[in-house]
């Protein structure tokens, strides 16, 4: 073990607060081992007036901590798994998989009403294509204003904007310690979540046994079978974090049950299926439901989705 284990992370408020948490749950394990984080930029956090999918979203928030972990620089990346890839470098492999925090969305409306109540016409602040396409499916008078930024930044446009409501994952909400703005955490069956949200993965170079043997002491079974699935669906889809994909895995005991669906943007049309089977065949379930998709027309979905709004393969 060396000396000193360095972590990677996106400098944001939030992916501090998670590199944190991680860094404390390792002394909790290892308490003599030194540990220490390192914030650095991403790329999709250098750009934040243009719409996520205009920009190319592989290795969006990722490329640049890979980077660093592949050359030596840090030991540890922490990703929020809703951000990475489907297909890592060689080299680099996810040690853990955390424990997931409810992975829903929720809404933080200015007059507190939720999503049945907003007026008509009402304008909603989101960045993702996923949320857009799910919520104009189920209220299309809906007006939808790309926004983007950290959760600070997100609640000031919301006044700045003069916006009736922006919707954000729990998970960060929760982990900010902000609860007290929701107004409605939205069911999954208006809005499902995206691959992987609510869940922290942790990534690492390939053959470090002695730090992957203490990382894999914070890894989640169930959390990391339902991430399996989910993003094999992704994969199999070849739709990237910011494509109009949503999927929610869910373990109980040995089963597995996963939904997906895949949306028009405008939410005129969405292919919604399921599958269950048994937990330890996740990739292969995954893969089975992206192919039920596909045959209902997903591969068209997603080719319109590319065309119309620059999202990338």
């Amino acid at each position: 073990m060396p000396k000193e284990i360095i972590i990677g992370s996106r400098d944001s408020e939030l992916a501090m607060w998670q590199s944190s948490w991680v860094a404390e749950a390792l002394r909790q394990i290892q308490p003599e081992q030194n540990i220490r984080i390192r914030g650095m930029k991403t790329k999709g956090d250098h750009i934040l007036e243009v719409a996520l999918a205009k920009i190319g979203d592989k290795g969006l928030f990722t490329k640049e901590l890979e980077t660093a972990l592949l050359n030596g620089t840090i030991d540890l990346a922490v990703h929020s798994m809703k951000d990475l890839p489907t297909g890592l470098p060689d080299g680099l492999v996810i040690g853990a998989v955390c424990r997931r925090e409810q992975p829903g969305d929720v809404l933080i409306s200015r007059t507190g009403v939720d999503l049945d109540h907003l007026r008509p016409g009402a304008l909603v602040g989101t960045s993702s294509l996923r949320r857009r396409a799910q919520l104009l499916h189920y209220r299309p008078d809906l007006q939808m204003v790309d926004i983007r930024g950290n959760l600070n930044t997100r609640l000031r446009k919301l006044k700045e904007l003069e916006l009736d409501a922006i919707v954000l994952a729990y998970a960060g909400i929760k982990r900010l310690d902000c609860t007290d703005l929701i107004t409605q955490h939205i069911p999954s069956e208006i809005c499902l979540p995206a691959v992987g949200q609510g869940s922290l993965g942790i990534e690492l170079r390939a053959g470090n046994d002695s730090i992957g043997s203490l990382v894999a002491r914070l890894d989640h079974r169930p959390s990391r079978i339902a991430i399996e699935a989910e993003r094999a669906l992704m994969k199999r889809l070849e739709g990237g974090c910011q494509a109009p994909v949503g999927a929610l895995a869910q373990v109980e005991n040995d089963t597995l049950r996963l939904t997906g669906l895949v949306a028009e943007l405008d939410g005129a049309k969405i292919l919604r299926r399921n599958v269950t089977g048994p937990a330890a065949d996740a990739a292969g379930l995954g893969n089975r439901l992206a192919e039920i998709l596909l045959a209902a027309g997903a591969a068209d979905i997603m080719r319109r989705a590319r065309r119309e709004y620059g999202v990338n393969d």
